[in-house]
């Protein structure tokens, strides 16, 4: 009997890319009746919480440990196209997995923030996440030749991705400032007004250049997994980002009344 052929005839990565794009409308019901719990929405007591530094970890680090071993499985896992998709991927999992969790500062009061069902559900989200595009760019992706490179879809996507990733980390650097480590040693722990760069115009900065980036990163790997990060992505961020926006008007009365939730100028 033979194998049903629905995306890339593969039936194992096949029925995986469809559990995965059943998790966002999932995700997106979901979210309608709870906050994501972690960070300055974290409830009070959580089961098997931990701190910032080791939930961020915990949540970002499967895409690393789960993407390399099915990349370099592959047979084209040495071609030109398949590596430099590797090499942004390594770019960005560089920035997201390791430096930003490890340069949070983090207060002295407040205990831990990540509740076992945020890190773990981040945890199989990027598992999933590093699994299919492992294994696409290296094994399934048909249309990674040579030619790719100058495809206005890849070089299209790349530019994208390149702007949400500057502005992703500018707008991290922004928030982490806000604190001084000063403050940190003393055990402050202050909410403050960002301002500059993306922010100037929108409370998110930092998840609008994250959906940004993801945007960029399906357009320019022209694949489900691809939509998968982004659809997932802006299911957890577009509720939390108007949590947000109302925390914020509601803290600070002198909160910048221009300032849209996520979309300059629109939203």
């Amino acid at each position: 009997m033979t194998e049903p052929i629905w995306y890339t005839g593969d039936p194992v990565f096949d029925t995986i890319l469809v559990v995965a794009l059943l998790l966002t409308p999932i995700t997106v019901v979901s979210m309608r009746f709870m906050q994501a719990p972690y960070g300055r929405f974290a409830a009070a007591k959580q089961r098997w919480a931990v701190g910032p530094r080791l939930g961020w970890l915990l949540m970002e680090l499967p895409a690393t440990l789960v993407f390399w071993p099915c990349y370099l499985a592959g047979p084209h896992a040495g071609e030109t196209v398949p590596m430099v998709l590797a090499t942004l991927w390594a770019i960005h999992y560089a920035n997201r997995g390791f430096i930003f969790p490890l340069s949070i500062r983090v207060p002295k009061v407040g205990g831990p923030t990540f509740g076992a069902p945020v890190w773990l559900m981040g945890m199989l989200v990027t598992a999933l996440h590093g699994y299919m595009n492992g294994t696409f760019f290296s094994r399934l992706g048909a249309h990674f030749t040579d030619a790719w490179l100058v495809d206005p879809r890849f070089l299209v996507g790349v530019t994208i991705y390149a702007c949400g990733l500057a502005l992703n980390i500018h707008s991290d650097a922004i928030l982490r400032n806000l604190r001084t480590r000063e403050e940190i040693a003393r055990g402050e722990n202050a909410y403050r007004i960002p301002r500059g760069g993306g922010f100037r115009f929108v409370t998110n900065a930092s998840y609008l250049g994250e959906l940004v980036a993801w945007s960029g990163f399906a357009l320019f790997t022209w694949s489900l997994p691809g939509v998968f990060i982004l659809t997932i992505s802006a299911a957890n961020l577009i509720p939390r980002a108007l949590d947000t926006h109302r925390w914020y008007y509601e803290r600070f009365s002198d909160y910048p009344r221009e300032r849209k939730i996520l979309v300059p100028f629109l939203w």
